[in-house]
């Protein structure tokens, strides 16, 4: 796996906001296939923080149904969304990750 597609996007919410401000925890979307350690190194190097703890979550694709309503006619039809993982980045107390204003690539 390339490092660079280990991190996806970070998770810009309320939650996550309030996690910044009081914990110093921060959010990203990350690989599915992507561990801990891999997680962890990748974000040091790219941010330049001290990490002390990396959680991850794995979510489950959802089964959808959807209408589409075509010339009188109401097609029917199914699908999947992919399954994600989500990774919360415990930092050192000194360090910080400015995603808002700071350089993601």
């Amino acid at each position: 796996m390339i490092n660079s597609e280990i991190i996806i996007s970070p998770i810009l919410t309320e939650k996550s906001a309030f996690m910044t401000e009081k914990f110093n925890q921060y959010v990203f979307k990350v690989d599915v296939n992507a561990n801990k350690i891999q997680i962890k190194n990748e974000i040091e190097k790219r941010f330049n923080v001290k990490i002390l703890k990396v959680s991850t979550m794995r979510f489950k694709g959802k089964q959808k149904n959807s209408s589409i309503r075509s010339g009188g006619h109401v097609l029917r039809t199914s699908g999947k969304r992919s399954l994600w993982k989500k990774a919360v980045i415990t930092l050192h107390k000194d360090s910080k990750i400015d995603l808002v204003e700071g350089d993601f690539n």
